[in-house]
């Protein structure tokens, strides 16, 4: 009997459990989150419906069982029963279960057709992943930009205390409108990673050659943080996600405060093909870009990873000729996690790291590159 009450006790548990889930929003650990649009609500639905399906399948169930074990027990004098089938309880066992399953798909089947549903949409933005970044473009705009984790190395060294939002936070958010429909295409460049906002219900894998879509339709302002869902290499947890989502008026003024940086960050960059930087100020440059971008696989301190990631101090690359150096950093290398800079970085940028890593990090050649010189680089190549 104390066997028994224990199991009464944890159902009720459980019950309970559901319907404090249902009501309060006080410990959203505890259950699934409700989100900040239409679909999250109607796949949080979905679960608790579900949920309180299975609860009372429970509570049948065993109530049968132990309605069973406490009235037909041997200490009563219960005989078991001798039969070998009954056509009559197959029929119902099958039958009953067939139904519950049938009214448990109808509004899944629902809420599946309403999240695949990326038609009339009001924005398009296409997301890109790579390792390890989001790369955002938003179509009929002329606006795309790289997302990339934003806490310092020294907090992930441990060397800083870890921030509220520690390896939740990026330099670059994706900003979107409330009250618009916006479809996403997601693919990636090179191995499959996974976009996931849980507030906005929507988890999909990037696959390298293909398109896959989903859309969201935010209901209220804010920023929301998800993380690539898929393990896709070393720098996995370094690879988060920011949404922020403003008003309509807001994400207007945006898109024009954007554009405005964008062809201000394009003047800068044919400034630059013509300016001559000093040695001090192309280090200063150089080490910022390759502590965000590089030291994820190189190391902060050049030594790489033996087996993995070639180090950058003593490489022959790096301390050789300075054009094969220039070709890796625009072009990459086809098969390996070196992947190309020239849509990530400006000449100037790369002409910046590559001074870097040529004059730091324990190499010292004495070579200085400018701008002009990466772009003659590249002016080469699109002669060939």
């Amino acid at each position: 009997m104390r066997r028994l009450q224990v199991i009464l006790w944890q159902l009720i548990t459980v019950l309970l459990f559901g319907f404090a889930a249902k009501v309060s929003a006080e410990q959203p650990s505890l259950n699934m989150t409700q989100g900040v649009t239409g679909i999250s609500g109607q796949v949080y639905d979905l679960h608790m419906l579900i949920f309180y399906i299975c609860c009372a399948i429970a509570v049948v169930v065993f109530g049968v069982m132990f309605y069973s074990m406490y009235h037909h027990r041997k200490s009563k004098g219960a005989v078991a029963a001798n039969f070998h089938e009954s056509t009559r309880v197959e029929i119902i066992w099958t039958v009953i279960p067939i139904v519950i399953l049938v009214l448990m798909a109808i509004p899944a089947t629902r809420t599946l057709v309403a999240m695949e549903d990326t038609s009339q949409s009001d924005l398009t933005v296409k997301i890109t992943g790579s390792q390890w970044k989001w790369h955002y473009s938003y179509f009929g705009e002329n606006i795309e930009f790289y997302s990339l984790l934003a806490t310092s190395q020294k907090e992930i060294d441990g060397i800083e205390d870890k921030g509220a939002h520690y390896l939740l936070e990026v330099d670059n958010p994706l900003v979107l409108p409330i009250n618009r429909k916006v479809r996403f295409l997601m693919t990636s460049d090179d191995v499959i990673h996974s976009w996931w906002v849980p507030d906005f219900a929507v988890k999909k894998d990037t696959v390298p050659g293909f398109i896959n879509e989903a859309w969201t339709r935010i209901d209220k302002p804010g920023i929301y943080r998800g993380q690539c869902a898929e393990l896709c290499g070393r720098a996995h947890g370094f690879m988060p996600i920011v949404v922020q989502a403003m008003e309509e008026s807001e994400f207007d003024a945006w898109l024009v405060a954007k554009k405005a940086e964008i062809e201000k960050a394009k003047q800068e960059a044919a400034e630059s093909l013509t300016a001559s930087l000093s040695k001090e100020e192309l280090m200063s440059i150089g080490e910022k870009i390759y502590v965000d971008r590089c030291a994820v696989c190189h190391q902060a301190s050049g030594a790489g990873i033996p087996g993995a990631f070639p180090a950058i101090t003593g490489s022959k690359v790096v301390t050789g000729d300075i054009s094969g150096h220039i070709g890796v950093i625009v072009n990459g290398r086809p098969g390996t996690a070196m992947q190309s800079f020239a849509n990530q970085l400006t000449d100037k940028e790369i002409a910046a790291v590559a001074t870097y890593q040529r004059n730091g990090l324990g190499n010292n050649t004495g070579d200085l590159i400018q701008a002009s010189d990466v772009n003659a680089y590249k002016a080469s190549k699109e002669g060939q």
